[in-house]
């Protein structure tokens, strides 16, 4: 016999469609950090991912009022011309030009697992020390969900510091190999039933899809959004659609429109948080 839905667990109807809107790359510049904060306090958005080892998470930091703001675990720099790299300075995880690989095959190719264990808690806690009120655990590029050893960090980390995990579907574990939501389930971490994966980022058709067809349970749809400047311009070349995400989440009415036609109750991570320490 099937135990209760994640949503009857969260004390919801089993029919009952919860939706996370997440803001992905929170410290990553600064025009993310106040498109973010906005997108929390006057937009959609019920939670945020704080990039720790990026040149503006320390504002990011100065700016918090105890929002919903989980860590975004960095192992990656894309960028060509805006780079970071890891707090804990381990040479495994820099490439030749100082910062954090640019690829996730990179990472996986040259990263040794004890340095990527202690990059990621070291990133966990510094966003602790900061004040962060840390409310669940995602990856950067996915570099830690899809390879079954960094997958346990990944895992490790959400049990010791009782946190959910941004978790992909079901129908990913033929394509990486390994089953990550059953190994993440028995260890009684809790994760959303649907994960949005969208084309890029301003996939304002992907994610209009995806709330149309929106399913019973818990989803989380991200965005990466951004106020326009000529810093943003310069660094991030994707940066059209950043600002289009910002404009989708803050002041966009037909958006918000649909959203509140699918019927679906906005929550953040931290619901998920709590419930997963009441079960430990």
């Amino acid at each position: 016999m099937l135990g209760p839905t994640l949503a009857e667990r969260l004390g919801y109807p089993p029919d009952a469609k919860l939706l996370i809107i997440n803001c992905d790359d929170l410290g990553s510049s600064r025009s993310a950090n106040v498109a973010a904060y906005d997108a929390l306090r006057q937009g959609l958005a019920t939670s945020a991912s704080l990039m720790v080892p990026c040149p503006w998470a320390r504002d990011a930091a100065a700016q918090y009022r105890g929002d919903d703001v989980g860590v975004h675990l960095t192992l990656n720099s894309e960028w060509e011309r805006y780079r970071w790299g890891p707090v804990t300075h381990s040479p495994s995880l820099l490439d030749g030009d100082g910062g954090f690989p640019r690829t996730v095959p990179d990472t996986w190719d040259h990263a040794d697992l004890e340095e990527v264990r202690r990059e990621c808690r070291a990133q966990v806690e510094r966003a602790i020390l900061w004040g962060f009120d840390v409310s669940h655990l995602d990856s950067h590029m996915g570099t830690l969900q899809l390879r079954a050893d960094f997958f346990d960090v990944y895992l490790e980390l959400a049990i010791d510091f009782g946190l959910p995990l941004r978790m992909a579907g079901a129908s990913g574990e033929r394509r990486v190999g390994f089953p990550y939501r059953q190994l993440a389930a028995a260890e009684g971490v809790v994760f959303s039933d649907h994960l949005v994966h969208t084309t890029g980022v301003g996939s304002r058709r992907d994610v209009e899809r995806a709330l149309f067809d929106l399913r019973p349970g818990v989803t989380e749809i991200y965005f990466h959004p951004a106020v326009d400047t000529d810093e943003l311009r310069a660094s991030h070349p994707d940066w059209a659609g950043r600002v289009e995400d910002h404009a989708m989440l803050c002041h966009d009415p037909s958006f918000a429109d649909l959203a509140d036609r699918t019927g679906a109750t906005l929550i953040g991570f931290r619901e998920l948080r709590d419930l997963q320490r009441a079960g430990a």
